[in-house]
């Protein structure tokens, strides 16, 4: 079986885009094999991505699209700010709405993205979570920072939930931070039983700051949407940043608000890079994708 996709980026955090309104995709689990999933994620053997997003139309009155994410490991999670950045752009682009608002059905809840006339797309992430059961995070009680052990050293972390679990913690520059060990150390901790997104934050001012995160499942990313959002609002609560910040990422800058009530709001690019088709059912010495340009 082939299949028509679509790669898109957000500051380079980059997404195979499935259609699933017009091409038969499964409406419940993975829309391939965890296998078939792994090998189109594979940048040597397949497309390459770090997360596959699959448009479906919706199941719920009041919505537009129903929209799920996949890990190029194969394992589903419940948000992504890019991906939904993108997911904005490609459904507008393909004809599928001429909405510049759009309403959307997750995993995490229903979340609402506002296409700009400027092209960049504004996503209403939703309330941070902070009591531990709902992040999760196993931890007595609810607090501004925790100290996480982990083998012979401890770290001072932040914790928060937006759909998907994060972990923040302060750097002095992120260039330096140890984002390849400590990074997937720290995102199978045993204190976050659904794994957790470890992000390293530098404070530049107190409207300005440099992140790195190491993704569950994906690894570290030039961009992570939803982990800007949790390092602005855990340095928010900490004292440490104003209502407005800028989130400067490998990838480029995202704008995030969030004033203690309501939504975070992540404002950001979404590009896209070409489409193609696939082979879904052979292996990796099989035919590879084809592709075609995009503007």
């Amino acid at each position: 079986m082939r299949l028509r996709f679509t790669k898109m980026h957000g500051l380079g955090n980059d997404f195979l885009v499935l259609n699933g309104c017009d091409q038969p995709l499964p409406e419940d689990g993975p829309p391939l094999s965890v296998a078939e999933l792994r090998r189109l994620g594979d940048r040597h053997f397949g497309v390459g991505f770090d997360q596959m997003l699959v448009v479906q139309p919706p199941r719920h009155e009041g919505v537009d699209f129903r929209y799920r994410i996949f890990n190029a490991d194969g394992s589903e999670v419940s948000q992504c700010g890019n991906g939904a950045r993108c997911f904005a752009r490609f459904v507008r682009d393909e004809g599928l709405t001429d909405k510049h608002r759009i309403r959307v059905e997750t995993a995490a809840g229903e979340m609402t993205l506002n296409v700009t006339d400027d092209g960049l797309v504004t996503v209403d992430m939703g309330a941070p979570l902070w009591a531990p059961e709902a992040i999760p995070f196993l931890a007595k009680q609810e607090a501004d920072t925790y100290v996480l052990v982990s083998g012979n050293n401890a770290y001072e972390i932040s914790a928060v939930g937006l759909g998907n679990p994060h972990l923040v913690m302060l750097t002095e520059n992120v260039d330096n931070a140890p984002v390849a060990t400590l990074g997937p150390e720290l995102e199978h901790h045993e204190q976050f039983p659904e794994r957790v997104n470890v992000g390293f934050m530098q404070i530049v001012s107190r409207r300005e700051i440099r992140l790195r995160v190491f993704e569950r499942g994906a690894g570290e990313t030039l961009a992570c949407g939803s982990g800007a959002c949790a390092a602005v609002v855990c340095g928010q609560r900490r004292g440490l940043l104003d209502d407005t910040v800028t989130v400067h990422l490998a990838g480029g800058d995202l704008q995030v608000h969030y004033n203690g009530s309501g939504g975070i709001r992540m404002t950001g690019p979404a590009s896209r890079v070409y489409d193609g088709e696939i082979d879904v059912a052979g292996p990796p010495s099989d035919q590879g994708p084809t592709t075609e340009p995009s503007a």
